[in-house]
């Protein structure tokens, strides 16, 4: 768990901004190293996503719950959900995490 707790860190540390799509711009060199350490081929699609504008944040009434709905790049798929720190519907949190148990995927 030294892996998520450092993963914990690096994005604890990430100053806010006011969209996703500016959420690239505001990693040091430093932190996207780390990240690309810790979250080896994912971080890559992850990043393009973003870059394209592929993640939406949606928030319910009147819980205030989080979810994120998020542009899929492969196998057919339009789009996947993902709760924050427990579950994304992509098919490589489900090969990578829950079949494998390999792959830290921060979400």
């Amino acid at each position: 768990m030294a892996a998520a707790a450092a993963a914990e860190a690096v994005l604890s540390s990430i100053k806010p901004v006011s969209s996703l799509a500016s959420a690239a711009s505001a990693l040091t060199d430093e932190q996207l190293s780390i990240l690309q350490f810790l979250c080896n081929k994912n971080l890559e699609r992850a990043m393009r996503i973003l870059d394209l504008g592929g993640v939406e944040r949606v928030v319910a009434e009147p819980s205030k719950r989080t979810v994120f709905r998020v542009l899929g790049e492969s196998k057919g798929c339009d789009q996947y959900v993902c709760f924050p720190k427990h579950f994304c519907s992509c098919h490589s949190f489900f090969y990578d995490v829950v079949a494998r148990g390999e792959q830290l995927h921060v979400i």
